[in-house]
């Protein structure tokens, strides 16, 4: 009986050890593709930004 009980705690350990990697996994691939999709935009406001500084600074 104990050692059932034993048994099914270590078997919910691994599951929710998996679970967890799983949301990590996924986490970092809605990370990556967002930088992806996004990286392009975020360029353009910094060289906007930094071609008005150099222009305000002349």
């Amino acid at each position: 009986m104990i050692m059932a009980k034993v048994m099914t705690v270590k078997s919910q350990k691994g599951v929710t050890m998996i679970e967890y990697a799983l949301i990590a996994a996924l986490v970092s691939v809605v990370a990556i593709t967002t930088v992806g999709l996004v990286g392009d935009n975020v360029e353009a406001v910094f060289d906007k930004i930094k071609t008005e500084l150099a222009a305000a600074l002349a």
